[in-house]
């Protein structure tokens, strides 16, 4: 099927460089463009996901490489980013905030995009992931200090404790249905938690508690439908869930040992 024409504009900027504008107004390729334009169209309609195929996705302030190695960032991990940027407030040299599997890395690079003096640490179990959030990290000049290992275990012996933790972890239950174009395309890895779908929250929930001083703040984006369970497991905090940006309630926002509805 042929893609759309807003798909094959956003395509013709990936493979000229040109502005939004300049692209509608001058539609001449050379030969190479054209042979590049032709081979990214053909990625797109077999169904590949069209951030994949250009290369890049916007997220926040930043503009950062994607492919398969990691999971597409969407608008409801950027309400996520949102709402860690408001919680958190400040953040001086002696802040920590840890993003747990950071994929593309950006959450972390957003983060440090916003506090520059806080230390940022993003951590993956997967080494695919993790290779692509070191490149962005490179590509956006920003230092955050990227650890290899599940979950918290990179940081098992932090002597400091942590201010913020961030994650979109995986909280789909397996045997769910996608649509093809996640399923076929992003990493099962980062998608699928267990039979319930809440394993991997729960885990965070456990030993996010103890990683956490005091007042620390630590917000999970959660499935649809997902909240009810997200409460109970999270009971150890002060906690709510927000909605995202279409009003479903997809972001758990818990505070260690004070009150986080503000």
């Amino acid at each position: 099927m042929p893609i759309p024409d807003h798909e094959r504009l956003r395509l013709v900027r990936a493979v000229t460089g040109r502005s939004r504008t300049d692209a509608l107004l001058d539609a001449d390729l050379d030969p190479d463009q054209r042979r590049r334009l032709d081979t990214l169209v053909a990625r797109r309609e077999a169904g590949e996901p069209l951030q994949y195929v250009e290369g890049t996705v916007d997220f926040g302030p930043l503009t950062l490489k994607i492919d398969e190695r990691a999971l597409i960032p969407r608008p409801e991990t950027e309400r996520l980013w949102e709402e860690a940027v408001r919680s958190l407030g400040d953040a001086g040299p002696g802040t920590v905030i840890v993003d747990v599997g950071t994929g593309s890395g950006c959450l972390a690079l957003a983060l440090k995009h916003v506090f520059p003096e806080a230390r940022v640490i993003g951590i993956d179990i997967s080494e695919d992931a993790l290779s692509l959030a070191k490149e962005n990290g490179d590509l956006t000049g920003l230092a955050v200090e990227w650890l290899h290992g599940d979950l918290f275990a990179p940081i098992a012996d932090l002597q400091e404790r942590v201010d913020l933790i961030v994650a979109n972890p995986p909280y789909v239950a397996d045997g769910d249905p996608l649509p093809a174009e996640i399923a076929d395309h992003e990493p099962h890895g980062a998608l699928f938690a267990g039979p319930l779908g809440t394993e991997v929250l729960a885990r965070i929930a456990d030993d996010g508690y103890w990683m956490l001083g005091v007042g620390g703040w630590l917000l999970c984006e959660i499935g649809d439908g997902q909240a009810e369970a997200a409460l109970r497991l999270f009971g150890a905090f002060d906690r709510e869930v927000r909605p995202d940006v279409a009003g479903r309630d997809r972001i758990l926002v818990a505070r260690k040992g004070a009150s986080c509805c503000l």
